[in-house]
């Protein structure tokens, strides 16, 4: 019976750590606001090492539209107004010698689009990321089954667990993916 408990302790914390995955991916997609989640996480060269903008800058938002970082080191102001330019996010950085001010535009029609089908690319990768836990836990189940360390009733039960814990999970995805879907949606 401990077995099975750490079994689906380990699925339900496998699973919770998909969902704060998929939040942070969320979290970098552009909507049209400003959000410091924008840029946190991109990796700027600092002196030959590849290193996420939130180490090396304090991130805010001034106004709706505009993001301010100011790099903690004024020397590696040149590098992370490269690393800016270089990410996939098509922001262009504007810098006046002590911070960089990001003006984000507003999304086209097609640009949101785009932006909605890379959210149900993720969170397809999320829901496979899911099913694959599940997969796991399920033959860990049939094993202690086979190893008559459950009864079928237990196994049974436990299946049913299993279920309702990952139709859980999903259910936050989507319901993730909804809101994002809006925010990216809204004009």
């Amino acid at each position: 019976m401990v077995a099975q408990e750490e079994i689906m302790t380990g699925t339900d914390e496998r699973m919770q750590k998909s969902v704060e995955s998929l939040q942070r991916e969320l979290g970098s997609i552009r909507t049209g606001r400003a959000t410091p989640a924008l840029v946190e996480n991109l990796m700027i060269d600092y002196y030959g090492v590849p290193t996420p903008l939130n180490q090396l800058a304090g991130i805010s938002v001034p106004e709706a539209r505009v993001l301010m970082v100011q790099p903690w080191d004024k020397q590696s102001l040149p590098d992370v107004e490269k690393g800016i330019l270089k990410s996939d996010l098509g922001l262009v950085p504007n810098n006046d010698g002590t911070i960089i001010r990001i003006n984000i535009p507003t999304l086209t029609e097609e640009r949101r689009k785009d932006l909605v089908r890379l959210v149900g690319k993720k969170l397809e990768e999320s829901h496979i990321a899911v099913r694959n836990i599940r997969r796991d836990s399920l033959g860990q189940l049939k094993t202690l089954e086979k190893d008559k360390e459950i009864s079928q009733d237990e196994h049974r039960r436990a299946l049913e667990q299993l279920q309702r814990v990952t139709d859980s999970y999903i259910g936050q995805l989507d319901a993730m993916r909804e809101q994002k879907d809006a925010e990216v949606m809204e004009v």
